[in-house]
């Protein structure tokens, strides 16, 4: 662990930390442009789709399990290669040439808007997730070598905060541009390719740094390269636990964001727009929870979170599982409910980006984007599989994810036991027990 800290904070945040919190902020300010794009392009598209269905299987089928699959198959096959790119290659450069690649993607999409090609918008979306997929590895590898150890929690947690408020802004400006230009999508084309030059012009200011790895290999078998990587992340015990948790923080958030909408619709009544309100509360949640436990963490990466966070999702969704709550009630519990997953996903993001050696970073980021993007493909497939047997009340739905709330939380102690006492310290309780 020393080592790892030492080799960190001899990087470019340890020699110049005022270019490197300049870096920092042009990475926060591009992957916020990344993150509200590709959520504004998946809604619209999405909102599209429901505008051209016919029948109600249509909708299940492309609503359901086209479209989120179309957004998640591009971070399976490319997470692996975003890897290799990110050792192999300075990530910053990586990062510019992800935003050239979505530039002309996005130019790409004004067309197939401007003649009213669902088809080809869909392609687009699935290229534009492509360069997601690539740019994820250089995103979350530049954090440690742009800020030092001390700070990793707090970057961690700055970082998600945007991410989340650009998952938000391009949420709600999906369903806006799909209303606004309606029969005249060209317009949001323009819109989204904008927005992609702005992208662009803030990569530039991500200060530049070394490749990691540059006599890297390029592996072809990538089903080989996840397993050795997966074989690597096994050996450090740590490392794997907080590859597991985001494996399952992933899934369980696929599976929360869908239930939203048919809570909603089916208990709540409401209409799409005040649907788009919860999920805007939940995701809000996050990303307040998420810049609170940078904070808490101080300038160590913080542990005893993980187990904490996890109960409080467990308690949260157990209360939505009630019968007859109130509208304001549930968008209350979904912000606290998001509040409760940034504690847990904070610490869990710092170890995976912390741990591995600064050569083989990326690589190990790739595979656990590839196992994390694993999770959020098998949801749709869940969910439509459920919806095609007869799909549970969705407040049984929050029950259900809190039992497999507490069955991670027991895995996850299992394989690590330390991970109780550092609850115990974190919250107090060992030293109350003590007295």
């Amino acid at each position: 662990m020393e080592s790892v800290q030492s080799a960190t904070e001899s990087g470019l945040a340890g020699q110049d930390p005022r270019a490197g919190a300049a870096g920092f902020r042009a990475l926060i300010a591009t992957q916020f442009q990344v993150a509200f794009s590709d959520n504004a392009l998946k809604w619209l598209v999405s909102y599209l789709v429901l505008e051209s269905c016919v029948s109600h299987e249509q909708r299940e089928f492309l609503f359901v399990l086209v479209v989120p699959l179309v957004f998640a198959i591009p971070f399976l096959v490319f997470s692996i290669p975003g890897g290799y790119f990110a050792d192999r290659f300075s990530k910053s450069n990586v990062t510019v040439c992800t935003k050239l690649l979505e530039l002309l993607t996005m130019g790409c999409a004004t067309y197939a808007l401007w003649v009213n090609r669902l088809d080809l918008a869909a392609v687009a979306l699935f290229f534009l997730c492509t360069q997601g997929a690539i740019f994820g590895p250089s995103k979350y590898g530049l954090i440690p070598e742009l800020l030092p150890t001390a700070k990793l929690s707090w970057g961690n947690g700055v970082i998600e905060l945007w991410t989340l408020l650009a998952a938000i802004g391009g949420t709600l400006a999906g369903g806006f541009l799909a209303h606004a230009f309606h029969g005249r999508q060209e317009w949001s084309g323009i819109f989204l390719v904008s927005l992609s030059v702005i992208g662009l012009l803030t990569s530039f200011g991500i200060t530049r740094v070394p490749a990691a790895d540059h006599r890297r290999r390029f592996a072809w078998n990538w089903a080989k390269e996840v397993f050795e990587e997966i074989q690597r992340m096994r050996q450090d015990a740590v490392l794997w636990v907080a590859v597991i948790a985001n494996t399952f923080f992933w899934f369980l958030g696929a599976i929360l964001l869908l239930n939203i909408v048919l809570y909603a619709t089916d208990i709540l009544q409401v209409d799409e727009v005040h649907s788009s309100y919860l999920m805007a509360a939940l995701s809000l949640g996050i990303g307040g929870g998420s810049y609170l436990a940078g904070h808490a963490s101080g300038r160590r990466i913080e542990m005893g979170m993980i187990l904490p966070g996890l109960t409080g999702i467990v308690l949260v969704n157990s209360a939505l599982f009630a019968p007859a709550l109130s509208y304001p009630t549930v968008m209350a519990l979904l912000f606290l409910l998001g509040l409760c997953a940034g504690f847990f996903v904070v610490p869990v993001n710092a170890l995976i980006q912390n741990r591995p050696r600064p050569e083989v970073r990326g690589r190990v980021i790739g595979a656990a984007n590839f196992l994390s993007f694993g999770g959020i493909a098998l949801q749709p497939v869940v969910q439509y599989a459920m919806l095609r047997l007869g799909h549970p009340d969705p407040g049984h739905v929050f029950l259900i994810c809190a039992i497999a709330c507490v069955a991670m939380a027991l895995v996850l102690a299992q394989m690590l036991p330390e991970l109780w006492p550092c609850a115990l310290h974190w919250t107090r309780l060992r030293q109350r027990a003590s007295v």
